[in-house]
Formats: C-alpha cells, structure tokens, sequence
C-alpha cells in the first residue's frame, strides 16, 4: 500500500530477472538481460500466412545459432527485440538454466492444398545453447527432427464448379489424415531422439566414472612419489654430513703428523663404506625426479581431461533440458493428435451443414436476381417519372406566366382606387396616434415607477436569501479554526452542550451569518465574540454527516505507509461533499509539527481509563491541509508516544489499546454526537467493542461504527490477559465468535473484535475483499469474515491528486500534464544527473531494482538508493517510462495509480488492488479503453519477464501508441471522488437502519 517507492533504477542491460518474493521484501526488483547468445525465442504462438517459397527459404536459414533477429510480430502481439539488447548482459546460473527451458515452438498456420500441405516446411527447432555444447546440440539438430505444424480449424465449403466436382477452400479430410500421419511421425521422431539421447547420457556417465577412478590411482601415485621423495631428501643430507665429517677427521689427522699413506688409507676405507651408498641414493634420487615430472606432466593431462568432464557435465546438463522441452513438444504433439481425430469426427456433419448451407445459398442468388430485376424495372419507371414530372414542372410556369400578364391590368386600376382610400384612412390615423403617444408616455412613467419598486424589493429579498445560503468562497481550513474554537469553549466549559451543538451545525453548514459574525467581531475579545455566535442559535437547520476518523497514521504529518494517505485523502473527499469530517490522532514527538496549522493546547484535560485507574491526556487542536485535527498526548509515566518511532514498540498493545479508549473518551467529553465512527487497522480497533460495551452506556450512542483493514497480514494478536487493561471485559471477549485468536485460546485478535463488533467492514480493494475471504488470503480470519459478509466490502482507494499532480508538482525540474508530456524526458535527464547516471541515450527506459546496490554503485544506468526521500519520489515517478511492482499479494497499492498519474506505465502482477486497476494492454478479452499496463499471473521468473519483454518491445518499437498510452493513463481518474462516494453510501445505510430501528 505505499505510495512512495524505493528508490532505484534500471537502465540499459538491467531488465527483469531473479525470483519474485513476498511483498516485504519485493516491492521493486532487478535482473540481466540475456544476451543475444542466450536470448530465448518468443513465447507466443504466431499465426501468419507465408508462402510454401518463403518457408524453404527459411528452411535453408535454419542452424544451431540462435537468430540475430526475430520478427515474430503479429496484430497486437509484442515482444522483445534481441537486436536492441546488449552483448556484454550476464546471466547467473538460475537464469541460464531458465532460458534454456524457454525454447518456445512457433506454430504457424496457412490454407493450402492437400500437395502443398504434405511439402510445407516447418522449421527445426531453435535451442539457444552455449559455445562449450554446441556440438552436442548440433548432433541433435542433424537428425532433422522437424515439428510439423498444424493448420486453423476453421473449415470451409465452395458451391459446385461448372463440371460438379466439389471443392474446398479449407483443409480436406485427406489433409487431415495426411496431418495425423504427420504427427505420428514427429512423435516417433522424438522419441528416437529420447532414445539416443538417454543412451549417450549413459556412456558419457560410465566414461565420466572410469575417469574419476584413473584420476584417483594416479593421486594416489603422486602421494607416494612425494614421500620417497622427502625420504631420498633426507638420506642426501645425511651423506652430504658424513662427507663433511671425513673431511674434517683427514685434516685432523694430517695435522697429527700421520702418514700420508695411512691417511689414504683409512680414506679409502672410510669412503668406500660411505660413498657408494651416497652414488646409489643420488642416483635413486635423480630417477625420482624424473618420475615425479612425468607424474606432474600426467597429471596436467588428468587435469585437463578433468576440464573435459566438467564439459561434459555442461552437456548432460543441456541433453536433460533437451530432454524436458521434447517431452513437453511430444505432450503436446499427442494433445493435437487428440483434437485432430475430434475433427475428423466434425467433417460428416459440418459436410451436412455444408450442403445445406449450399442448397440455401442457391435459393438467395435466385430470390437476388430476381429482386435485381425488379429493381432494374423499379428504376426505369423512376426515371420515366421524373421526365414527365419537369415537363409538368415547365407547364405550370407558363401558365403562370401568363395568369400574370392576364391580371396586371385589371390590379393596376383596382390600386389607384385602394391608394385614394389609404390617403383618407392615413390621415384619420395620425390624429389618432398623437392621441395615443401622449397616453404611452404616461404609461412609461407609470410603469418605470413600479419597475424601481419590483427592483428595491428584489434587492432586499436577495440580501435575505443570501444570509441562508452557504458560503462557498472561504478555505476548509476557516471553517476548520472555527469548528475547534467552538469546541474549545465546550470544553473549557464557557457554552452549553446544545450551544455548542447548534453552531457546530451552522459551522457544518458553512452558513453566512455565522462566517459574517466571525468577520464583525474580529477585533472584539473572546466574551463579545462567543456572545455574537451565541445571538445565532435560534436559526439553525441542515441535515448532513458527521465522520470522526479515529487512526494511528495521517498524512503528510504522522506517514508511515498508505494507510496515512488513504486517512487524508478520504477525509478531504468526504469534506468536500459537504460532510463534516473530523481526525483523531496520537501526539507523536517524531511527527512533522511544522505541517500542522494554528496547532495550541487546549486548557481542559481529558482523563481515561487503563490498568484500574485514570490517566490525564493532553488535547491538542489544529488543521492538517484544512481538515480539524485533533491530537492525543497520553500523561502516563510509560510515555506511550514518546518513543521516536510509530510503531515497533514491545508494548504496542497497550499503547494502542490506551489511545483507543482516550479518544473515544475525548468523543463524549466534547459532546459530540457524530453518525460515523471510523477506525483504521489494528491500532484503532479497539474502538469497537469499547463502543458498544463501555461508551453506549455513558450516552454515546449516536454513532455507527466504521472498520476498515488494510492489510490483514497484521493483527496485532496479544495475551487475552492484556486486554483487561483497556476496561474490556476478558472473559466475555475471549471467546472464539468475539475476539479469541485461532491460533491459541488464550490469545485475543483485535482485528477479529473489529469485524465482529462493527456495522460497516471495508479493505482497500474488490480482489482483496475476495482473497482474505479464503483460506489461504485470510490468514485465520477467513471464517470470521464470511460469517459477517454482508458488512463485508472491498472499496478501492483512491490517491489525492492535489498533492500528486505532475501539472502542478513543485518538486519536479519541469511540469508536464497529459496534453504535453515533453517534460517527462527533461525530468529523466535531471534525474540522471542527480544521480551521477549515464545520459548518452535519452531513450534508455528507467527501472527500478534491489540487490544491486554494492554492485552496481558506479553503474552507468542503475541505482539503488536505500532511504526516505519525498522530492526523489516525486522525481522518479516523473522521470521513469515503466514502473515494476511484482508483488506476491498487494492490498490495494497506491504505487501504480501515482506511477500512472505520471505517465509512468506500470508492470504488475494480477492481485489485490493491482488487478482491479491495471490492466493488460494485450488482453482482448478488457476493453481498449481499460487496457493501461501489462500484466502477469504467475508468480514465477517466466511470467514477470514475458510483461517486462512485451512492455519493452512496445517502448523502442512503437513510439505513437506508447506516447498514447501515456496520455491515457495520466488521464484516469484515480481520486478519491469516486471510492468517498461508495464510502458516503455506506454511511448512509448504516445510519437508516439505525434510525429506523430507533423509532421502532
């Protein structure tokens, strides 16, 4: 439900990959895109007419590579365009492994005649394969294992030629034998290779093994050479000691004085005992050394077979993806084999039809001859008629021509006598009318008389209407400064609780003399002015809601996730209805205050209940883009709110369950008595049951309750025990159809006590509403949920489209709006440059990413930013063309509607709120006008890169329809004017119901 992304980008190189993962931890990711080596053919099946010439000639094209260049394009069909990729993209071992099992089939289909159908060609199968398993590819693809393919189903019937023969324009039952047989072949063909295949995966896994033990007896030669080694090491240096020894005993000796005889001697003696074992072992040892470098020489060779095997392995392992992809193309072969022998059935009774059809044709062309003929007759009389009709038409001109000159003489003696009489009556007249102007001038005084006084009594009846009617032209926020003051001297005790009640009415209902009295008395002090409002009372009326949100998030001044923009934006949509809307939050110390207007204290504490005894609170008032705020401060000794951080707390139970209670408290000290009180998630949905079982009984009880949860995988289950300190009595609450957990029976689950408690449960979208209610979406609560169904619905959320407007947007370098998109590409250039990205192609798509942020740092076209920033969103939604949100569940999600509020086209998977408002532009069974994204419904790597590959191929390979499409969704209306409107109708029943059950 966040509407502000992470902020990391994806350019050039860096598209879709990697596994999809829950939503914590997946709200944006990153992958490489193949290279052209490795690019997989398209996943669509293509239906084209081509020649029998064309298809030879690519016959003759086909090999082993993969192609440079796949037009796969078909009418509404996308893909992506190798041609474009870069050549130096990695892959990871996940993803080759991916794309060589995404080797798809194309299935063409044409009309040809039984010779032409048995010599059509069908191309070999392409498998992407790399360098080091080309050749065990290659053996495959030598077989010729072709695939044929199938024609349409459609089959037609000509009427009889000039000799009788019957012919068809369609495929003939000898084509479909011939189709069938064709078919049997290519399973048998397949399954040949299967066979092969297995057996060289056999021999090359006997051979691999013979290796490993050669590799091992070899190592085991090694070790031993090595010890012999050490052992001749250490006799050398035992004779190279005995050498110096006899040298030093035959200097001794000489010194002594002994004969040179007798020192020769005991020489010869001493060194024939000693210097034929040192011979031998020398000897011994130069053969060591010598087999120790022919045992290094074979064990580089082993080594080198080793790299073979690992090869080798390398091939098995492409064999074995073979081996899947021939399976799956033999299932498939033997489900087309299947549909074939069904419509050999279909050919005796469409040939019925046929005939039939035929025999009725024949009738039509003999009832259109004979219509032409009529037609043909119709039209000559037509055109006899009209020739006869001119010369009728020229007739009576000259018959008139002459009547004329006939008459003229006669009228001109007659006008004479009739001007005579004129003169007479002309003169008679004129005396008449001097009569008369003289008489119209007193009139005309007369009547400006009585206009002047209409006009003065208009005027004052204008004046009085216009104090009754409401004043338009004064902010939200006027009203709102107005509304807390008045419920301040409620509270400080200075008006009564019907004083108060009445001019919270003439508040609510924005009317003149209150805003008039306000204006007057600007310059009094505060007892003239509560007297001036007081004067006002008697006149009130006006009938309209009154909503209190009760909330632990409100944006922009306490925003965690979507929660605090759906309180906002809602509220705003509801106070610009007319409806009056008021916010109770908790008095956060890590809050943005300088956000908050006219912010003060109010002088009257508020005291409620928790472990056994009273608590003070402090209330503070002020206006948050207009709407009245007010903000809880819990005196107690734990510092509920105190903590620098929302949420996370150990104690997040009690200081939830505190705030509760405080605000419904605030509710009745203030004597307010609204129609509708909504709470939000767990934090606040304690609200419910403390309504009915504690504060209807002290007199607040004019209200329905409102629960809205917009994420059920949070909870907030605790002890049964903690809920006593709230005032909630255990027992009774702590039971399995109230508020007992499922997981454990002394456990309670406030959203749970919510559901079961209120009059109105809603979550953020229709396909969320229809998820939770299962097993698998409802995380515990399923059961509950269809037991209360009918107050159960899912409304989608809006955004507020005053602060995300790319028209208006202060935190972009350039505005732009749907009629201009030309500022998306200077806020695509800022962006680079702000962050230090490369700019040499202005056409690069940005996207955005994680896990690539130590490895891409210094990355021309990818960035991974891991913190809050408020202007960089907005920049990124204005800057990126494409925005991935693959999320495995998503509530509602406000991230795609502002993405497309940008021009940013989103690429989402179908769930939750994502399929209620993103909708595939490929997908024929949506209307074109709701056709705005592209989607997929797997959760799997294959799913998320066919959307990302068509969106990619519509971005660099039709630049009108992608700019159109821009301009489309930036045009969709995503505000909260529609979703408060479903709110507004919920309210409304649920306060006739409990009206009408009053006065029962």
């Amino acid at each position: 439900m966040e509407a502000t992304p992470s902020t990391c980008f994806l350019s050039r190189g860096l598209i879709g990959g990697g596994g999809l993962r829950s939503n914590s931890e997946f709200n944006t990711q990153f992958y490489t895109m193949p290279s052209r080596r490795l690019l997989p053919a398209s996943c669509k099946m293509r239906h084209r007419n081509f020649s029998l010439q064309n298809k030879r000639q690519r016959a003759k094209k086909a090999n082993l590579e993969p192609p440079t260049n796949t037009n796969l394009q078909s009418n509404g069909d996308s893909g992506s365009d190798p041609d474009s990729l870069p050549k130096d993209s990695l892959l990871d071992s996940d993803q080759e492994s991916f794309i060589s099992e995404s080797t798809a089939i194309i299935i063409e289909s044409e009309n040809v005649n039984e010779k032409e159908y048995n010599d059509s060609y069908i191309p070999k199968e392409v498998i992407p394969v790399q360098n080091d398993t080309v050749e065990s590819a290659g053996e495959f693809a030598n077989e010729e294992h072709n695939i044929s393919s199938f024609p349409t189903n459609e089959i037609t019937y000509q009427s009889p030629n000039a000799d009788g023969e019957e012919q068809f324009s369609g495929i003939q039952l000898q084509d479909l034998i011939g189709m069938i047989r064709n078919a049997e072949n290519n399973i048998h063909l397949l399954n040949k290779a299967r066979i092969r295949a297995l057996e060289d995966l056999e021999i090359i896994l006997s051979e691999k093994e013979a290796l490993k033990g050669e590799i091992n007896n070899l190592e085991l030669k090694l070790v031993e050479t090595d010890a012999r080694l050490k052992v001749a090491a250490q006799e050398k240096i035992y004779v190279e000691l005995l050498e110096g020894q006899l040298k030093n005993m035959q200097n001794e000796l000489s010194s002594r004085g002994s004969s040179e005889e007798h020192v020769q001697k005991m020489y010869n003696s001493v060194s024939s005992s000693q210097i034929d074992p040192a011979d031998s072992y020398s000897h011994e040892l130069d053969l060591l050394k010598v087999e120790n470098i022919s045992l290094k020489d074979e064990l580089q060779v082993l080594k080198e077979e080793l790299s073979n095997i690992r090869e080798t392995e390398q091939r098995i392992q492409m064999l074995e993806e073979e081996k899947s992809s021939l399976e799956s193309s033999l299932k498939e072969l033997e489900f087309k084999l299947a549909a074939s022998h069904e419509e050999i059935s279909r050919i005796p009774s469409l040939k019925s039809e046929c005939e039939s059809l035929y025999e009725r044709v024949e009738d039509l062309q003999a009832l259109l001859i004979k219509a032409t003929k009529q037609a043909d007759q119709a039209i000559s009389v037509l055109q006899q008629n009209q020739e006869l009709r001119k010369k009728v038409d020229r007739l009576e001109e000259s018959l008139k021509e002459a009547n004329a000159y006939r008459l003229s003489s006669e009228k001109l003696q007659q006008n004479n006598e009739l001007m005579q009489q004129k003169i007479k009556l002309l003169d008679e007249r004129l005396q008449k009318s001097d009569e008369e102007i003289h008489s119209y001038v007193q009139l005309y005084q007369d009547s400006m008389q009585e206009f002047q006084d209409t006009l003065n009594n208009l005027k004052e009846e204008s004046n009085k209407r216009a104090q009754d009617e409401p004043v338009d032209d004064k902010p939200s926020k006027f009203w709102s400064n107005l509304l807390l003051m008045v419920d301040g001297w409620f509270l400080e005790k200075k008006i009564s609780v019907e004083e108060a009640k009445l001019l919270r009415k003439m508040i609510w209902n924005r009317e003149r003399s209150i805003c008039d009295a306000y204006m007057s008395s600007k310059e009094k002090n505060e007892t003239e002015i509560i007297a001036t409002f007081l004067r006002l009372t008697s006149s009130t009326t006006g009938e309209r809601l009154h909503v209190i949100h009760i909330a632990a998030e409100m944006a922009p001044v306490a925003k965690v996730g979507g929660l605090g923009d759906v309180v906002t934006g809602l509220s705003k949509a509801l106070q610009k209805k007319g409806h009056l809307v008021e916010i109770v939050i908790p008095k956060y110390d890590c809050m943005r205050y300088e956000l908050i207007t006219d912010l003060k204290a109010l002088d009257v504490p508020v005291e409620s209940y928790f472990d056994g005894r009273l608590f003070n609170n402090k209330i503070w008032v002020g206006t948050v883009e207009g709407l009245p705020v007010y903000l809880i401060e819990p005196l107690h000794p734990s510092k509920f709110f105190w903590r620098g951080q929302y949420y996370g707390e150990q104690d997040d139970f009690k200081r939830f369950s505190f705030f509760s209670r405080a605000a419904l408290e605030l509710i009745l000290q203030a004597g307010k008595k609204p129609d509708i009180i909504h709470c939000h998630d767990w934090q606040t949905a304690f609200v419910a049951p403390l309504y009915w079982d504690v504060y209807v009984a002290k007199g607040l009880n004019s209200a329905r309750i409102c629960f809205t949860c917009h994420n059920f995988e949070y909870q907030g289950t605790a002890s049964a025990s903690e809920l006593g300190s709230c005032g909630l009595d255990v027992y009774q609450l702590n039971r399995p159809d109230r508020m007992q957990d499922h997981s454990a029976n002394d456990r309670v689950n406030p959203v749970k006590g919510a559901i079961v408690f209120s009059n109105i449960v809603t979550t953020v979208s229709p396909s969320y509403a229809q998820e939770v209610e299962t097993t698998e979406g409802g995380r515990g609560l399923h059961t509950t949920l269809n037991s209360h169904s009918k107050k159960f619905v899912g409304i989608l959320n809006g955004i507020d489209t005053d602060a995300w407007n790319p028209a208006t947007d202060q935190l972009l370098k350039v505005q732009y709006n749907a009629f201009d998109i030309e500022g998306k590409s200077e806020n695509k250039e800022t962006l680079r440059r702000y962050l230090g990205m490369s700019s040499a192609n202005a056409r690069q798509p940005l996207r955005e990413f994680e896990d690539i942020s130590n490895h891409f740092k210094s990355h021309e076209h990818a960035r991974l930013i891991l913190k809050y920033d408020e202007s960089l969103s907005h920049l990124i939604y204005a800057a990126s063309d494409m925005f991935i949100i693959p999320s495995i569940f998503e509530p509602c999600g406000l991230t795609q509607m502002i993405a497309m509020r940008y021009g940013s086209i989103p690429i989402a998977r179908k769930t939750g709120g994502l399929n209620d408002s993103v909708f595939d532009v490929d997908d024929d069974t949506i209307p074109v006008q709701y056709r705005n994204g592209f989607t997929f419904l797997k959760a799997d790597e294959q799913g998320f890169n066919n959307a990302l590959e068509r969106a990619v191929y519509h971005y660099k390979n039709n630049v009108d329809g992608w700019k159109k499409l821009v301009q489309k969704d930036m045009s969709i209306d995503f505000s909260w004017d529609t979703s408060s409107s479903l709110y507004v109708e919920l309210y409304e029943k649920s306060v006739a119901r409990a009206r009408a059950l009053n006065r029962t």
